[in-house]
């Protein structure tokens, strides 16, 4: 079963623990995170687990139709996307508990002072195909 893990800016129940902003992060600090995430990747291809995991750009606009030969329209009175998420992963894992197990391991990320950030992640499971209807 495939699960999708958000990494969240803000919008979670608490805030992580050792949560200063990236952007005010040492290099050597925002090189350790990364490389965590590396790691943590690489392990999960070789067991299979692993499906794809992106870190998103800061920039970004919603979008939506507004119409028969309108233009789109671009953002809204709403929070952006690019304020609320950080990056995501997607795995394949055999039960929701081992998606739990991976996403804590995940939050273990290091952050600041090389600490855990202890940040909460989103698993959200991926849909099946939906019923076949038949008359």
């Amino acid at each position: 079963m495939k699960y999708l893990l958000l990494k969240h800016y803000r919008g979670t129940p608490a805030p992580a623990v050792n949560c200063a902003p990236m952007d005010q992060w040492t290099p050597q600090e925002v090189d350790a995170h990364i490389q965590y995430m590396h790691d943590f990747a690489a392990r999960l291809e070789g067991t299979g687990e692993f499906v794809d995991g992106q870190a998103l750009a800061p920039d970004g606009a919603f979008v939506r139709y507004d119409g028969e030969g309108r233009p789109p329209v671009v953002d809204g009175p709403f929070p952006e996307t690019k304020e609320l998420i950080a990056g995501w992963m997607v795995i394949d894992v055999a039960s929701w508990e081992r998606a739990v197990e991976l996403a804590g391991e995940l939050s273990a990320a290091p952050g600041p002072g090389g600490k855990p950030i202890h940040e909460w992640l989103e698993v959200r499971p991926f849909l099946a195909a939906p019923p076949t209807v038949t008359d």
